[in-house]
């Protein structure tokens, strides 16, 4: 799906100008259109809960500050989980903006989550002492913990090895797509009293837009987005002032 195009300051100059009474009436009538998408939003969302779920059998273990942890033991005492598929390979030296973007809006739900049942979990490839060292210069507090020398990454679609890279396509957003190393997604998983583990649900690409407020924001406003390729203007947090050149979106060919 093409980027919408940003209006250009002469047509924001030209832009319609009307009494307060038309623009009232043009408001109600763009009022049934949000309401619509709500109520649209709402099933979209019931049906989500309502997906059959995958009983997880392969044991994954992943490094943690603290040592070793298995899928398990990321809830944490809660018995649902959400998987941030953070883009941060092995032989990179920081993460990736958008997805660090992403867990920037995260930061601030995370109390709110874990006082309702749910445990939130970023998980990279990269070593977890790299991981560390990022999550110190972003400020959060969230865990996260390394998958490297696990198929956790291979196996939920969002890592991706040479040889996969080699015939051309692979398997991202349920369909065949030109690949990355990396690519960024959630996963939510369930666990039962009795310990059994499910995988419920997964998204990737634009489907993790739900989670930027930030976008929301942008959305309300005259320019919108007013980006030439998905994400072009993200940034880390701590690059804003003073940036030189554009670093770009490493996610920003792969949204649909």
């Amino acid at each position: 799906m093409p980027v919408p195009i940003p209006p250009t300051a002469a047509q924001l100059e030209k832009h319609r100008v009307v009494s307060r009474e038309e623009w009232l009436e043009a408001r109600k009538a763009h009022l049934q259109r949000e309401k619509a998408l709500t109520r649209i939003r709402d099933l979209v969302s019931a049906e989500r809960r309502a997906l059959p779920w995958v009983k997880v059998e392969k044991e994954y273990l992943f490094n943690a500050p603290e040592g070793e942890a298995t899928l398990a033991d990321l809830f944490d005492g809660r018995s649902q989980l959400i998987i941030h598929h953070f883009m941060f390979g092995p032989e990179w030296e920081s993460g990736c903006p958008s997805c660090s973007l992403d867990a920037d809006h995260a930061e601030g739900a995370i109390v709110h989550l874990d006082n309702h049942d749910v445990a939130y979990v970023r998980v990279s490839r990269a070593p977890i002492e790299k991981i560390e060292a990022y999550r110190k210069r972003m400020g959060w507090k969230a865990k996260w913990v390394s998958s490297f020398g696990s198929d956790f990454n291979f196996d939920f679609h969002v890592s991706f090895t040479k040889e996969d890279l080699a015939k051309g396509k692979v398997e991202y957003n349920y369909a065949r797509v030109d690949g990355h190393d990396e690519l960024p997604g959630y996963s939510v998983f369930y666990k039962r009293e009795n310990g059994a583990v499910f995988h419920t649900y997964s998204s990737y690409a634009r489907g993790n837009e739900e989670v930027d407020g930030v976008f929301i924001y942008l959305d309300m406003t005259p320019k919108g987005r007013n980006e030439k390729e998905i994400m072009d203007w993200v940034r880390l947090h701590d690059q804003y002032e003073g940036v030189e050149g554009k670093t770009g979106s490493c996610c920003a060919s792969t949204q649909e």
